[in-house]
């Protein structure tokens, strides 16, 4: 366990070690213009100017520039000029998807054990799943990229993972799933294993309106409190709804058309003008129908609800970057026993890791070709955009589809092993009924012998 500690970390550093190299390499990668890593929204040139105009008195958001919160100029603008943050912001990210991890994988190997299932042996894996999460998140080429190119996606994925990391240690990372107890409660009666698993489980199914209302009782106080601050903020620059037609509107009406990694800057270019509201309604809603349906089907997989909505965010936004990748692909990580483990593996992966490299590679490519040599055109940069959703759509489709197989495979093996020991209790009770009826049975031949034995006696005593 110490050889596997010392790896993760010694990996860790060298990640840092790799960032650092990269920032101040002698000559400028200039990362922080590529499409891919810097979007309006993460751009930290924008925010520098942004920054500019609020310390020469004027609005922040004058000359359409700058498009965040005011709270991030306010955090992150005096540290425009230090790139340590950013290096700094992955390794947090990384230590907190530790964390969660390791709490996921306590609770996965209490689900199993309630099951009467066998946990993961450890020593049989190579790095436990909370390393294996973290490594791919301070590895992956788009997080590196995101870092080096000073984009602020690391900073807001560290808000992401926060909230992450707060939900699962107040409330639990993970809740076994009611269906895998399904088999088990016809015959709880006669199994005292049942009982207890259906009595750990007996917390987890009563519902109560109580947690419900104290969360939307304190998404409403922070919602007030963060408007209040984001309001003192621009309270000269027009006030809240300056900010909102800034920041909100610019997100959902999506005005600015320059290339990214996207699909929604190419679809708008082309799209009549008479159409464009319509399809500005039917892009945003779309996630919104996928909420319900999903956090109904995965209600007791809470952290892995939780990668699937990034994902499908991440996918379908107006501005995507590689940061916003890296954040699901780095969550995808905690989830390895499921998706590839002794249970079940998740089919396609090698081609969804080979569509991985060749879109990343391929990007700049068409990108180069397109804007700088005069070689190609915008569909060539559009073709690699449309792989990269492709990659996307077939990650998540996937990953869930294997994460259900995985529950099902669980629910199969508990009732084949419950049904087993219960197979094998009235085997044991068959057997032992037979040892006590051969019992009674000598016992009473043993009797009637003594019987005859005396009667013998007492009619030679007779005679």
């Amino acid at each position: 366990m110490a050889a596997k500690e010392g790896r993760f970390w010694g990996w860790a550093f060298a990640s840092v070690i790799f960032r650092l190299i990269l920032i101040y390499f002698p000559n400028n990668l200039n990362l922080s213009s590529r499409p891919e890593v810097s979007t309006p929204l993460t751009s930290l040139r924008r925010l520098a100017e942004g920054y500019w105009l609020k310390q020469s008195s004027l609005s922040p958001y004058a000359g359409s520039m700058y498009h965040g919160s005011p709270l991030l100029l306010y955090v992150l603008g005096p540290l425009t000029a230090k790139s340590l943050v950013f290096v700094i912001a992955d390794v947090v990210n990384a230590l907190l998807i530790r964390v969660i991890g390791q709490n996921l994988q306590i609770s996965y190997n209490q689900r199993l054990k309630a099951l009467s299932l066998d946990a993961i042996p450890k020593e049989k894996a190579i790095l436990p799943s909370r390393d294996i999460a973290a490594l791919v998140y301070l590895w992956n080429p788009f997080t590196i990229v995101s870092c080096v190119g000073l984009s602020t996606s690391p900073i807001e994925n560290m808000a992401v993972i926060l909230s992450l990391y707060g939900a699962c240690t107040r409330y639990g990372p993970e809740t076994p799933p009611r269906k895998l107890f399904d088999g088990k409660v016809e015959d709880s009666a006669s199994s005292n294993h049942s009982h207890r698993a259906m009595k750990q489980q007996g917390a987890a199914t009563i519902f109560s309106w109580k947690p419900v209302l104290k969360f939307l009782m304190w998404s409403v106080v922070w919602s007030i409190y963060v408007l209040v601050l984001c309001g003192l903020c621009v309270r000269h620059y027009g006030g809240l709804h300056e900010m909102f037609k800034r920041t909100y509107g610019f997100i959902l009406t999506v005005p600015d058309l320059s290339p990214n990694i996207g699909v929604l800057w190419y679809f708008f270019a082309e799209v009549f003008e008479f159409f464009r509201n319509f399809f500005l309604i039917v892009f945003h809603m779309n996630i919104l129908f996928m909420v319900l349906p999903l956090a109904i089907r995965l209600n007791h997989r809470p952290c892995f609800l939780a990668f699937v909505y990034i994902a499908i965010s991440s996918m379908l936004k107006s501005y995507p970057s590689v940061g916003d990748a890296a954040l699901y692909l780095g969550l995808l990580g905690l989830f390895v026993n499921e998706l590839a483990g002794k249970f079940i593996d998740m089919q396609f992966s090698f081609f969804l890791f080979c569509v991985y490299v060749g879109v990343s590679l391929l990007s700049p490519v068409m990108h180069n070709l397109w804007i700088w040599r005069g070689t190609g055109n915008a569909n060539f940069y559009f073709a690699t955009a449309m792989a990269y959703a492709c990659f996307q759509i077939v990650l998540v489709v996937e990953s869930v589809s294997a994460m259900l197989s995985h529950d099902r495979k669980l629910k199969k093996l508990s009732i084949a092993k419950h049904q087993e020991s219960k197979s094998q209790q009235h085997s044991t009770n068959d057997l032992s009924d037979s040892r006590t009826r051969t019992t009674v049975k000598s016992a009473v031949a043993s009797w009637i012998e003594d019987l005859c034995i005396l009667r013998n006696n007492a009619f030679l005593l007779s005679i």
